[in-house]
């Protein structure tokens, strides 16, 4: 039998783990990426999901070995606070773009009253397609449709199919219509402003905006970049660490064995399992592992340090898909 080497410590000796933002108004994704980079003092930041300028709000930061996890963190539902301004219409969808069209004019064609829209409304909840923004990071034959906006070139990105699990209207005023919305991954809610604007036949554009959670993510846990930048040592307080995340997701506790045999990826058997009261022991609440169903799994060590995230089969077997040691 081939003997396996011990696992080596790795390589990455800063943070690890995720760092909830709130980010404000002004500035972009990236940016509260690079400032958080000065802050923690390590390149291995990322964002989950993207945040427009004009957005304020939940901005989940992958640190370290975490953002190999960047693809799962995503994965969850999406909850907006929006404020929609009725009667003008931008290239960009919000009201930082060029005013193209102007019903205000035409006051009379904004409706005064929120039951006017009510049956519009219906036509946004469910799954249905939705073209993404001309100012988007949607690639158009290889190039961000942000780009070619740019370059006033016509920008014509696909319909894609998105679901919208709740649309509340709280208020209409002033022309202001203030929502909020539960969604998937990859909705957009400019769209949504700019189409409920043409169906209502006055325009309209998003005002504010403001992401209230991003999967298991909330406003609870996050933390503003002022004051980061006032207290570097605040953000190693609110980093959530890796063993944490992915909360519903099953977990399973390997032996020695089973942790070398991760570490090089190689797949798991049963045998290779330690009892369930092991995950308890480490403080590891999340589902445990049933062997007669397939599904992601998180892979811990005895120590409670999260291995890998593996996928597993009807029969029990473990194959690793994303390592983190």
């Amino acid at each position: 039998m081939r003997r396996l080497r011990p696992v080596q410590p790795s390589p990455q000796t800063g943070p690890d783990g995720v760092l909830v933002v709130d980010k404000p108004r002004g500035i972009t994704s990236h940016d509260a990426v690079a400032r958080c980079r000065r802050i923690l003092g390590t390149r291995r930041v990322g964002h989950v999901g993207t945040l427009d300028p004009i957005a304020t709000g939940v901005l989940p930061l992958v640190v370290g070995r975490s953002t190999r996890l960047a693809v799962l963190l995503s994965e969850g539902n999406k909850v907006y606070h929006s404020i929609f301004r009725l009667g003008i219409v931008t290239d960009t969808y919000d009201t930082t773009g060029m005013v193209v069209a102007d019903g205000m004019r035409q006051e009379r064609s904004v409706p005064s009253a929120p039951d006017a829209i009510e049956a519009v409304r219906r036509r946004f909840v469910g799954t249905f397609t939705q073209v993404p923004p001309p100012y988007s990071a949607k690639k158009i034959d290889g190039v961000r449709a942000y780009r070619l906006a740019r370059r006033q070139q016509v920008v014509a990105p696909k319909p894609v199919k998105v679901t919208v699990h709740q649309f509340e209207i709280e208020s209409l005023r002033d022309h202001r219509l203030t929502c909020r919305i539960i969604c998937a991954p990859g909705f957009y809610v400019r769209s949504l402003a700019h189409d409920l604007g043409q169906a209502l036949g006055c325009g309209a554009c998003l005002e504010d905006l403001r992401r209230e959670q991003s999967s298991a993510f909330s406003l609870d846990h996050a933390v503003t970049m002022d004051q980061l930048e006032r207290d570097h040592e605040s953000a190693m307080r609110h980093l959530v660490p890796m063993s944490k995340l992915l909360p519903n997701l099953r977990s399973v506790v390997v032996t020695e064995r089973g942790a070398r045999l991760v570490a090089h990826g190689n797949a798991l058997t049963p045998t290779q399992f330690e009892p369930s009261s092991a995950a308890v022991s480490v403080g590891i609440a999340s589902p445990s592992l049933d062997e007669a169903s397939s599904g992601k799994v998180k892979v811990y060590d005895r120590s409670g340090s999260l291995l890998a995230i593996a996928e597993s089969s009807t029969t029990g077997i473990l194959h690793p898909r994303i390592v983190l040691v």
